[in-house]
């Protein structure tokens, strides 16, 4: 697959770890806008909404300029949809309400992309011109993002599914707690007769399986369904002890199927017993449970799936990171010689060289 005309994908991959570029496995950037953070201002006047809207609310480390300073050039952004719970209580309660919150997020990333601060791409080979432009001139071209559903509720059926397709949706998590299709973190079980139908229509359409958040019978149970798996934000269960995140055998899999796992940056996933209200996590234990997973699957198989406000804010994150912007001293804290494919070259590699490639 070609980054550009006459330019091997290898030489990308060495321009754009040069580069200095990064790339976030898992951004909920269209639900911070539903929550009526408007990521175009800058990061300061975000957070003086959030004090002025909300009294002792997260505090937001995401937008557009706070990205570009970190030199994030793509993320996988997602469509995630709030079922109705206490905290929520818009929230859906159908999946046609759920369908109408997954399209509410898809028209605020097209009209992001209108107004040129997204640029959506559908294919590795659109991945890999994206990310050769970025290199060449960070400063104009917008951030890159791939569309990733996190939890399938919007998703009427399997037949539903392309639908979503055509509108770029390229990797798919059947959960996120409990869904129609799967357990979930915190709800134990398999894939239901209609989550099995969809992993069906999601190896026929080329859709990448999302397997964060889901649970244990349900994740092997979709891995004989769909060969082409990533987690896009999970640790190793081995470190902190909690069905949210992946045994050593999980690791394993995905790792086998030729997938990424991205890393994500909440203290409480990071350090056992660690509650809000506690001191941030020192940033050398991101380190830590990068090195066991990488014991486990390789460095190659890992990078970031940051969860950036992601239901937590800059208090919820490790020491350091209080922005976007700051994501690039993760690099610190691993091996020199795999920092940059870390930071961003491992996931360019999978999305260049093996998202599009047929099973």
């Amino acid at each position: 697959m070609q980054p550009c005309e006459g330019k091997p994908v290898s030489d990308g991959l060495i321009e754009w770890e040069q580069a200095g570029l990064l790339i976030d496995g898992h951004l909920d950037l269209a639900w911070n806008a539903r929550l009526g953070r408007d990521l175009t201002l800058p990061l300061s006047e975000i957070r003086a909404s959030d004090e002025q809207n909300s009294a002792g609310g997260d505090v937001a480390t995401l937008s557009f300029g706070a990205l570009r300073s970190g030199r994030v050039a793509l993320c996988l952004g997602t469509l995630f949809t709030m079922p109705q719970q206490a905290a929520y209580p818009w929230g859906y309660t159908d999946p046609q309400g759920a369908r109408a919150q997954a399209l509410a997020q898809l028209d605020c990333y097209l009209r992001w992309q209108d107004a040129g601060h997204v640029s959506l791409l559908h294919s590795g080979s659109e991945a890999a011109v994206h990310l050769t432009r970025y290199a060449q001139d960070p400063a104009h071209t917008p951030l890159g993002v791939v569309l990733l559903m996190e939890g399938a509720d919007p998703v009427l059926d399997a037949e539903d599914l392309s639908f979503w397709v055509s509108r770029g949706v390229r990797i798919v998590g059947p959960a996120w707690k409990r869904t129609r299709y799967s357990g979930g973190t915190g709800a134990p079980g398999g894939l239901t007769p209609a989550g099995t139908e969809l992993l069906h229509a999601m190896r026929d359409h080329g859709v990448t399986l999302d397997a964060s958040h889901l649970a244990d019978d349900a994740f092997w149970q979709a891995c004989e369904l769909q060969p082409k798996v990533i987690a896009s934000h999970s640790n190793a269960r081995a470190v902190v002890n909690k069905d949210r995140h992946l045994s050593d055998e999980m690791l394993r899999q995905i790792a086998h199927s030729g997938g990424m796992v991205g890393v994500v940056l909440y203290n409480g996933f990071l350090q056992p017993g660690w509650v809000r209200g506690q001191p941030p996590t020192p940033l050398p234990l991101v380190g830590e449970m990068l090195r066991h997973m990488a014991s486990v699957v390789g460095w190659e198989r890992l990078g970031l799936g940051s969860d950036l406000d992601g239901g937590f804010g800059a208090h919820e994150f490790p020491e350091g990171i209080d922005s976007a912007a700051d994501l690039h001293l993760l690099g610190e804290v691993v091996p020199a010689q795999v920092r940059a494919g870390v930071l961003g070259g491992h996931w360019a590699r999978w999305l260049t060289q093996e998202w599009g490639r047929e099973s």
